[in-house]
């Protein structure tokens, strides 16, 4: 055993993943599971506590976690508010008090995209800087931003790059507005501008050069760069980070993206974009991460 380490949860709206870290940091383990959806939010609840503690079991006692969440919860009593992706009732329900109980440790909660944010700052693609945006490409689309080598939240929820508007007057999305980044980016919208029925698919049709595939992801990462030179511009941040399933469509969607932000954000210096480096496991190993960080 290798001392108290630190967990990891990211509960998706198919699997849950864990990471374990050792007290300095380093990845000991990582595992996932089905999140048990089907049988209600109490065995989701169970779900996480088992995979933590089966994870953490081979290499010491737990002494902090921190679990990812893909929406919105109240950082005081650790209750959801948004969680649209994730099947069940979740909006009011109490997340954090009954893993905390389940592990015996307590759980600080954080948007799943922050967390990948904050693994990507400390062990992937953003090492070396201090001041970070993130964005996260899949059914929808998330963010994070890191300052000073922190992660910044604002009063709670920055780096929602998601609901920037990049389209005015385009299709409603569920925050109210119409035209959000997440609408017209994220994997649904490349599929149905591709004319395949996934994103995986548009990729893999884009490489065989069909033509139509590659417009819907050179519209997508001009679309993602439109909303990049806004944050850039009033962040000046030293490196871009791009995550997520869509991120797998490389400079398919990277060139574009690139090619606009240097196009908009004129004022500022010329930022790296670069691919996230830590894959599907980056949420739950930031949200490790998360829950050892000074309060």
């Amino acid at each position: 055993m290798s001392g108290a380490v630190h967990v990891g949860l990211d509960l998706g709206g198919t699997n849950a993943k864990c990471a374990v870290l050792s007290p300095d940091g380093a990845i000991l383990a990582e595992a996932r599971a089905p999140n048990d959806a089907d049988r209600g939010e109490n065995a989701v609840l169970a779900r996480l506590v088992s995979l933590a503690k089966a994870a953490a079991a081979p290499h010491g006692p737990i002494a902090t976690a921190g679990l990812g969440l893909p929406g919105h919860f109240d950082p005081a009593d650790g209750r959801g508010t948004l969680l649209p992706n994730l099947p069940g009732e979740w909006v009011g329900r109490p997340i954090a008090r009954p893993v905390s109980a389940g592990l015996g440790v307590p759980v600080r909660l954080v948007n799943d995209a922050r967390a990948m944010t904050l693994a990507e700052l400390r062990l992937g693609a953003g090492r070396g800087v201090r001041d970070l945006v993130c964005v996260t490409l899949g059914t929808g689309v998330g963010g994070g931003v890191t300052i000073g080598g922190r992660l910044h939240l604002g009063l709670g929820n920055a780096g929602e790059i998601g609901h920037t508007t990049v389209v005015p007057d385009g299709p409603p999305c569920g925050c109210g507005n119409r035209g959000c980044l997440d609408r017209v980016a994220g994997a649904d919208a490349i599929a149905r501008d591709a004319g395949t029925g996934t994103a995986a698919e548009a990729i893999a049709a884009a490489r065989r050069g069909e033509a139509r595939a590659a417009d819907a992801l050179a519209a997508a990462g001009r679309r993602v760069g439109l909303a990049l030179a806004g944050a850039v511009v009033l962040l000046w941040p030293q490196r871009i980070v791009v995550g997520g399933g869509v991120a797998a469509a490389g400079e398919l969607l990277l060139g574009p993206l690139r090619e606009e932000l240097r196009a908009r954000a004129c004022v500022a210096p010329e930022v790296d974009v670069l691919p996230a480096a830590l894959g599907a496991g980056a949420g739950a190993i930031g949200a490790a991460l998360w829950g050892a960080e000074p309060v």
